[in-house]
């Protein structure tokens, strides 16, 4: 065993198994332009590889510091974010939303119907705190799950976000996004059921509007300047654009698709609207400081960001009676499987590892709408980052396969 596999307790040998799997099955035949994939167990690095283009079109390799489009995995660093103004004493969880966003209090509930014949209760309890953080306070992904080709998109809830113009938008600020989100009635009862939604962007119009700060410099400020993300960020500056990969989408005829040209991108201008829940760009590298941050219980080499039990906390299952999503997810558009996985304050967590056909047990994670992954098992001191621009999400199961070769080359 060489000196990294003693540090590391991987077999190096079997660990480019995963060499020949992404090369075999989605390099060569062109189902994925590029991809990178970073292993890091104990606190040591066990794997580090980039493979194909970051920019087919231009014939770039990809780049060891590519910068990716991680769209959802900036749902976890807004959790962070206001998890540290929890810790300074500034809201409980079950503290209602409208404390701080008083448009929220005459929220009623959707029961049946649409449009003038739409027919609405009060809800039982007030959508709080905790329920943005778990997904569980009646809000949804609107009209957006339509362009994201969700096929249960079309509820005459989603039809009133329409209507009243909420969407994530770049021109757009998070207060006039959460204000409006006040006119608009909640899909369930709060508590009561889990659906993906736009629930983190409020998160991250919570931040602002509790610290007074704008909620790009909070981050920066907080997160990113401590640990050392020197690439993340809200869009990629000019300096950096020579870096920023392409963005692919798989088409209904299985081609490779260019959907954003990284030279044209949106993402080279600042935005006005900082989308905690989707608009994050950054590198391999900076994920992994906030994986091992959290894997380490909130620290990072000397740069505190949350407790220990705050960090345990957040990757309970904070579902109603302790159930798991197949008992309290609606819709069929998210990052995760249902069956034996439960949520936390912005993860989601292996409840079961049989029911979920995991080899992993305990641990927690996310993705991102362009196929980007994460997750962190503390038991087994192991943080995984996989990147890639391909939408949607779900065309491809990388976080089972790269599991299975994992975990199967863990020998100490």
């Amino acid at each position: 065993m060489d000196a990294q596999s003693q540090w590391t307790g991987l077999d190096a040998g079997r660990l480019t198994r995963i060499d020949e799997h992404i090369e075999r099955n989605y390099i060569a035949p062109g189902k994925i332009a590029g991809c990178q994939i970073a292993i890091n167990r104990r606190g040591h690095q066990a794997y580090f590889k980039s493979f194909g283009n970051m920019d087919r079109e231009r014939s770039r390799p990809m780049a060891e510091d590519a910068i990716f489009r991680i769209y959802s995995m900036s749902k976890p660093i807004t959790s962070v974010a206001l998890m540290q103004l929890y810790e300074k004493g500034y809201f409980q969880l079950n503290d209602p939303v409208s404390r701080f966003i008083p448009e929220w209090k005459n929220h009623q509930v959707w029961v049946s119907g649409q449009g003038a014949d739409m027919v609405t209760e009060p809800p039982k309890r007030p959508v709080s705190m905790r329920d943005m953080l778990c997904h569980t306070g009646g809000i949804t992904y609107g009209s957006a799950l339509v362009a994201l080709g969700a096929p249960d998109a079309g509820h005459p809830v989603d039809k009133v976000y329409a209507e009243k113009g909420v969407r994530r938008g770049r021109d757009e600020t998070l207060r006039d996004f959460v204000k409006k989100l006040g006119d608009v009635p909640l899909r369930y009862q709060p508590g009561e059921r889990w659906m993906y939604s736009l629930s983190t962007d409020v998160c991250g119009a919570l931040v602002e509007i509790i610290s007074g700060q704008r909620f790009d410099k909070y981050l920066q400020e907080n997160i990113f300047g401590p640990l050392g993300m020197v690439d993340t960020a809200f869009h990629v500056t000019p300096e950096k654009a020579d870096r920023f990969a392409a963005c692919y989408r798989r088409a209904p005829d299985k081609s490779l698709q260019l959907i954003d040209d990284p030279t044209k991108s949106d993402y080279l201008k600042e935005p006005v609207f900082f989308s905690g829940g989707g608009g994050l760009t950054g590198t391999s590298a900076d994920y992994m400081r906030f994986c091992e941050m959290l894997r380490r219980g909130g620290e990072l080499d000397g740069a505190r960001i949350l407790g220990p039990r705050t960090v345990e906390l957040m990757h309970r299952n904070h579902l109603k009676d302790g159930k798991d999503l197949t008992e309290m997810a609606i819709g069929s558009f998210s990052e995760t499987a249902n069956e034996g996985v439960g949520f936390g304050l912005g993860f989601a967590s292996t409840l079961d590892p049989v029911q979920a056909g995991s080899i992993a047990a305990g641990d927690y994670y996310w993705g991102g709408a362009a196929s980007t992954i994460f997750w962190v098992d503390p038991k087994e001191e192991l943080s995984v980052v996989f990147m890639t621009q391909l939408m949607p999400s779900g065309a491809f199961n990388f976080r089972g396969q790269l599991k299975s070769i994992i975990y199967a080359s863990i020998v100490d």
